[in-house]
């Protein structure tokens, strides 16, 4: 199934959010994808969050990409995860306008990860929990400036997929986050932080793991 793509500006905390939506029409679910980090060069565009969009429309979702604060044409400045998890929630609200209250879906690679686990804090906090959560190249215990970012803890079920060869946040960061969690994570051989020539093993992984 395929969707086209059309690109929105919604209101925001901070501003307008430029986001990218590929519906399919009587989507069964609304999945948010977080993209990577915005003062690295991270955007909606990024090749990760764009297989993981596509992922979920060919599942039947309907797909929202936000730019972060001060990517494209998104207003606001970089606020280490914080503000971007309140534009998450500002998205999930218009996804919910266009499609009904339907089971969401929080997927995110990099920074754009860990961002989708405050918003998952914040939507259980609040009684309305996510379906699942998808984390790629996760970036957990990745250090900005002075600051670790500190990854909030995930149900059982989440997925978590990260490449033996990442080099922008190791493996072992990763596992010593998952390990109080006993959260397994699902490690692709090979594959750097942006998983060059492994797209294909992503979107594999999350269609065997949906079907469980």
């Amino acid at each position: 199934m395929r969707a086209p793509e059309e690109k929105i500006l919604i209101d925001g905390p901070a501003g307008k959010i430029e986001v990218i939506v590929e519906n399919p029409g009587a989507a069964k679910g609304i999945a948010l994808v977080g993209h990577p980090h915005p003062l690295f060069g991270g955007a909606n565009t990024n090749k990760v969050a764009h297989s993981l969009a596509r992922t979920f429309v060919a599942m039947g979702y309907c797909a929202l990409r936000p730019n972060f604060r001060g990517v494209g044409h998104s207003e606001g400045t970089h606020d280490e995860g914080r503000g971007e998890a309140e534009d998450m929630l500002a998205v999930l609200e218009e996804a919910k306008r266009r499609c009904g209250d339907l089971p969401v879906v929080l997927a995110g690679f990099s920074f754009g990860a860990y961002v989708q686990t405050r918003v998952a804090k914040r939507l259980a906090d609040a009684g309305h929990p996510a379906q699942r959560l998808v984390l790629v190249g996760t970036a957990a215990g990745f250090v900005e400036g002075t600051r670790s970012y500190v990854t909030e803890a995930v149900p059982a079920d989440t997925i978590v997929i990260h490449g033996s060869a990442d080099e922008t946040v190791p493996l072992a960061n990763v596992l010593k986050w998952a390990e109080p969690l006993e959260l397994p994570v699902v490690v692709v051989p090979g594959a750097d932080h942006f998983f060059h020539r492994r797209l294909h093993v992503i979107r594999d992984i999350i269609n065997r793991s949906w079907r469980h």
